[in-house]
Formats: structure tokens, sequence, C-alpha cells
């Protein structure tokens, strides 16, 4: 058999041979299966196609990568007679709604369809790594680096072992603190994340599979589709946020049938042990998260149906029957079809006089098809749905390459500024056009680059166990786990002045310190649903009488912090935790405008309204966002019923701020018992939370100085 890859690396010679004879096999992506849909004549490429293989199809549901996915199975339907859908998924909740994803709800393919389900008993043992001495005020980010001896002797008695981070910059951080600290480890440790030069990432995988590295410190980049047999150990630093990432992240070690998975959990701070013992319960249920498909996402519509008029063209009749059977576009009506098509030809109705909108022209036979050679080059390459912010490439001043780091982190540097990136200390000398050039230095840093990825959110799931084992603190010792018995005195300092809430139980505190008076409530829902309903109980309160209040919030609650106290009883009397009038009211609270218009600068690239520029001559951030803006601010004063305007607030609602997460929390928190404890000092609860805000202002040798402080205070 003949095996070929397409991706955005594959060399322009191999496509080309690709073009005129298939190999038997194909092994490509989304998007590169996108493009040879815009290449002409891309149905006699496809007509001997018999099957199409999707894997991992839990991590493209859920994302606009697999609305991608399902318009390019919709189109090989119709023109591969005989082709058979395969989809593989490891980890996911809703198997039944991702086949009907995959497939097509009322479709023949999904009625004809059969789902196997292997019954692996895999052994999954998660061990915590519990600090000698256990804190009694908890925050973010300490713990984690004062246990790196305790991981130093797992690296010792594995052959390779993955050390696992959630963000790209702790993966930084630790992979230097590990070899300032171990220099006996250089040339056998390496660090894998997503900006890291690509034949770096290579020599890694390669090196691990040749069993010539001890340790590799990594992030997701290295979480999907990596089979390694020598990996015997995994180390998850830090909360995963999600059951399903960790299951993931488990199994990369004792990745055969039969043998045991083995993953260390190494807490950043001594709530995260509460994460770890969840975890455990999550292992023994195979408890796993939904993923919640897309619907109606006419920004990757747009883009599909002018991918098809840049090939051969299409007729809307055949089309809008394809995209009718897809998940996502099954709810699409005459009318907004008719205007999607209107977009195309004309650009929108606010659009219309300016050409560059004009992309699509009606042929005499009703085909729809660009003609255009430049918007047909322009749009190949704009294909996809990820919009990252933009990315710089660094590269040292004699050229060679070493990653690409977002646009905003090296927007703050100033030149000379020294830097950590891929595991070495760099200078900053300047920015030409989309490169940051630097050299090697040998001073001391603590800047290091962080990403936007970096706050991750608890999944729903992961927020219900959490709750559960957090409950499990007021049981007998005897039914407790490790992790929450090695908490005792945690909670012991939390009961002196408050409470551990129990199932039934609403916990809020207040107290008053010098930055003010604290007012925190603790539905332990995630931060993503925090900071939406920080937002929405800010807005309530200051109606009933005007305050202002500055918020903070993590995974297990939020605060308002304001310079008068907030009457908490009017706000129960009240009943401002309540979901009724929730949407109208969110969008009156958060600055529901400001979100939407950034979710549009996405819209406006995926649709095609904002060119993000050729390769190596990328268009600035802050261009591509003022052009989606003045669109945006366009739309909204002459044609707020534009389609892609009004999806920028649903996505903003549904997928950012998870607004049918948030009307569960509120009617969970309406049956249970609202306990408020009126406190003299902050509690270990609130600890985090509160150094948290600190954290924004000051440095980090000022911020430990300052905690260390405080927590002297506190534990007198």
């Amino acid at each position: 058999m003949t095996v070929g890859i397409r991706t955005g690396d594959t060399s322009t010679k191999e496509r080309a041979r690709q073009k005129t004879t298939m190999p038997d096999l194909l092994i490509t992506t989304p998007e590169s299966l996108q493009l040879l849909l815009s290449s002409k004549g891309y149905d006699k490429v496809f007509k001997d196609c018999s099957a199409i293989v999707v894997d991992e199809w839990h991590e493209l549901l859920g994302t606009k990568r697999g609305v991608q996915m399902e318009l390019g199975v919709s189109r090989l339907k119709s023109i591969c007679p005989k082709l058979r859908i395969w989809g593989i998924s490891a980890t996911i909740g809703n198997l039944e709604q991702a086949r009907q994803v995959l497939l097509g709800p009322e479709t023949e393919a999904y009625q004809n369809s059969v789902l196997i389900k292997a019954k692996l008993n895999k052994k999954i043992t998660v061990k915590s790594i519990i600090p000698k001495e256990m804190e009694t005020f908890p925050w973010r980010g300490h713990l984690g680096l004062r246990l790196l001896e305790e991981v130093v002797p797992i690296i010792n008695s594995s052959k390779t072992t993955l050390l696992f981070t959630n963000t790209r910059s702790q993966c930084e951080i630790w992979f230097q603190k590990i070899l300032e600290k171990h220099p006996e480890y250089a040339g056998e440790m390496a660090m894998h994340h997503g900006s890291v030069n690509k034949e770096t990432r290579l020599w890694v995988e390669q090196a691990i599979r040749n069993e010539t590295l001890k340790a590799v410190v990594c992030t997701s980049s290295l979480d999907l589709g990596v089979d390694f047999a020598p990996v015997e150990t995994v180390v998850q630093i830090g909360g995963p946020k999600g059951v399903a990432r960790f299951l993931q992240r488990a199994g990369r070690s004792g990745h055969q049938p039969g043998k045991e998975s083995v993953i260390h959990f190494l807490p950043t701070h001594a709530m995260e042990l509460i994460e770890a013992s969840a975890m455990q319960q999550a292992v023994k249920d195979a408890a796993v998260e939904d993923r919640i498909p897309y619907l109606n996402s006419f920004d990757v519509l747009l883009q599909y149906l002018t991918t098809l008029a840049v090939s051969d063209g299409f007729y809307p009749k055949e089309i809008y029957r394809e995209i009718k059977q897809t998940f996502c576009y099954q709810a699409v009506t005459e009318d907004q079809w008719q205007w999607l098509l209107n977009f195309l030809v004309m650009g929108s109705q606010s659009l219309k006089t300016y050409d560059e909108y004009q992309k699509v022209e009606v042929e005499e036979d009703g085909k729809f098809k660009v003609n255009n050679r430049g918007i047909a080059m322009r749009h190949r390459f704009q294909i996809g749905t990820i919009v990252g912010d933009a990315s710089i490439a660094v590269r040292y001043q004699k050229g060679g390459y070493i990653g690409s780091i977002e646009e905003y982190f090296i927007s703050k540097l100033a030149p000379g500024d020294v830097f950590t990136f891929a595991g070495r200390n760099l200078e900053f000398i300047r920015i030409k056009g989309m490169q940051a050039h630097v050299r090697n230095s040998s001073k001391r840093t603590s800047k290091v680059p962080s990403w936007m990825g970096g706050r991750l959110s608890f999944s729903a799931q992961m927020s219900q166990l959490l709750r559960q084992e957090l409950y499990t603190a007021e049981l007998p010792t005897a039914k407790q786990s490790k992790e929450i018995k090695s908490l005792a005195p945690m909670f012991k300092k939390q009961r002196e002045e408050s409470l551990v809430p129990k199932p039934n139980e609403f916990l809020i505190e207040t107290f008053k310190t010098r930055d003010g008076y604290h007012h925190i409530f603790y539905p332990f829902e995630g931060r993503g649903v925090h900071e939406a309903m920080s937002s929405l109980l800010a807005y309530r309160i200051s109606l009933l009488s005007p305050i202002t209040c500055s918020l903070a919030y993590n995974d297990y609650g939020f605060e308002l912090l304001s310079d008068k106290p907030i009457a908490i009883q009017d706000v129960l009397d009240n009943n401002l935790l309540t979901a009724e009038y929730m949407l109208s009211d969110l969008q009156k609270s958060l600055n529901s405008n400001e979100m939407a218009r950034r979710k549009f600068r996405d819209i406006a690239v995926i649709s095609g309204m904002v060119f993000t520029g050729y390769p190596d001559k990328g268009i600035k951030m802050k261009h591509l966002q003022s052009s989606s803006q003045l669109l945006f601010d366009v739309f909204k004063d002459f044609e707020d019923d534009n389609l892609l305007y009004q999806q920028a607030f649903t996505e903003t609602f549904e997928h950012q701020l998870e607004e049918g997460r948030l009307r569960m929390a509120l009617e969970r928190i309406a049956v249970q018992q609202i306990v408020w404890k009126q406190c003299k000092n902050p509690t270990p609860f609130s600890f985090p939370i509160i150094t948290d805000r600190l954290r924004e202002k000051l440095s980090n040798e000022k911020l430990a100085e300052r905690i260390r402080r405080m927590t002297k205070i506190l534990t007198k």
C-alpha cells in the first residue's frame, strides 16, 4: 500500500504528485481536506475514495475544526458513492451525540451506523505527591516548585518520564529550574510545546522512542495521538481542569494493552489536592466530559462555500441539501441561506458598495463561482478556523529560527530585556517585520512568555467531582481519601474562622483588610462560570445601592472587593442569586459588547471578511483588530440583523460564558441553604483568591514576600 501525508508542511512537489495519483492512504487534517476541495477537479481526485477515518474525534467535536470536518464529509458523501465513515475516540461523555455529529443526525449513514465500544479494564493508578509540611493558607503557583525534589526520585526510577504542565510558560519554568538544580540531566532532558520549532519537536519525539531521554517537560502538545511505548511514568503538574485531559495524559504511560498506567499528581497549591482526590474518583467511575458541538457557525459555512466557488463552483440547491444534513446546519432556514448567498455575491447589506466584499459571481446557469485569481489565492491562504493571537517568529540575529511567541508578550519587551524561551535565556534586540531578533544571554531572568491559553477553567464534570470530594471533609476520617486527610490542618484552620460547606450549603464569607471590604462566594463551579456570576451579582447589587467593586475569581469561588461593606442580608432578601432574567442582566453587567467584539475578530477572519496577510507578511494583530472592530461597529449601527454580528453574541454567551452551566449553578444555589460567615480574618479558602488579585500588581519576588507576611500574621 502507498501512504501519503498532506499537512501545512507538505512540499509543493509532493502536493502536485498527489493531485495526479493519490496514495492508497492519505493522512491529513481538516484544513488540508478543505484545501483539496478548493482545487479544480477535486471530484475526480476523490471519486474512488472508499473510506474516511476521523481519529481523535473528541478533540475536533466542540470546535470549529469539527464543523469543517462535518462540511467536508457532507461533500465527500455526495461525490464518493462507496464511502464508509469511521470515527475513533477515546475519552468522551456524549458518545451518541458524537456519532450523530459525525454522520449527520437524520442521514442514512447515521441510521445504518454501528457503535463499537471496547470494554477494556485499563488500570490507571493516580499517586499524589503530598508535601511533608502542609500549609494552612494555600496560594496558586508557589507549592509546585517547592516539591521539585520530590520529582527527582520519580525521574530516576523510570526509563522515561513525561512531566505535563498546563501552560507553555509553566513548561519553560520547570525545565529551567530542574536543570538549574540538577545539571546532571543536561542532554537527557528536553522540552516540548506548540511554540517550539518543528525540528526540535520531532527530534524530541524520536528521542523518546529511542529511549535516549530521561525526562520531557511538555504541554498538551504531547497529549494526542503520540504513541510512545518506552514512557513508564507521567507526572501532572497542577490540576488538569478536566477529566478527559487527565485520562488522556495518564494513558501516555504504559501505552500497551494490559499494562498499568501510572500518573503522579503534583499540586501547585494545597487546594489542588482536592482535585487529585476527585481525579481518583473519576478514574474509578470512568466519568468523562461531554463535548458541546457548535450550531449555526455561519463563518465556517461562508468559508466553505467560498472554497467550493474557488474550485469548480457550486449550485446552491445541491449544496443546501447537503449542508441541511449536517448536525451544525440542520436548522438553517431558507431565509438565512439566501442571506449567506447574497453575502458571497454582494457583501452584506451595509457593505455592498465596496468591491472587495464581492467575491463570488453567479454564472448564467446559476452556478456560483470565483473567477478572480487574486481572490482565489487569498482565500486558499486563509483556509482554517484557528485564529490565535498573532504569532511573531523568534530568530537569532544570524538567522536561526527558535520558535514563535504571541505578539502581545513581545510588544511589552524593550530592547535589552532578557526572557526565557525554548529553554534558553534570550536577549531581545528588535522587531523587524513579523520577527523578533534575539541573542543568547547569560543574565538570569524572571520573564517567561505567557500564552493566552493559560487560563484554563474547570469542566462541568470536574466541578461536580470537586464538590463531591470537598464534602467528604466533613465525613469520619476512615471514609476520606489520603489527599483529603492530608489537608486536615487547612480544614481545621478554615473551621476556626468559618466552615467547610456540606452538600446542602452555600458559603459566603465577609471580612475587612487594609485593601477594603471582601465579600467572597463559593460556588465551586470553575473560573469561567465565576467570571460571569461575579459580574452578574455585582451588577444586581449596584441596582440596590450604588457601589463600585473590583472582581477576582478562581476555580473555587469569586470575590467582590469594595471600599464600603455590601449588605449581604439585602442580597439574600432580594434573591439576587436567581436564574430569573439572567440573560438580560448578564448582557447589561458584562461588557458583552466588548466581549462580542473580540469574538467577532475571529468570525471576521474565518468568514474571509478580513484578510490576515500572506505568509511571512502577516498583518499585525492591532490592524486585524481594528479592521474587524470597524466592521463590528458598522453592523451594530446599521445592520444589527447581520448573521455574523449576531453569531458573535451567541458564541460569547454559549461558549465563553457557558450560559447553560451558569443557569444550572444558580438553580443549584437556589435550593441550598445559604451560610453567611462574618470573619475577622481571611480564611484558607479565600486566601488563593485574594493573593491572585495581588499577582496582577506585584512582581513575583514582592508577591512572595507580601504573602509570607500575610501568612505570618494569620497563623499566629
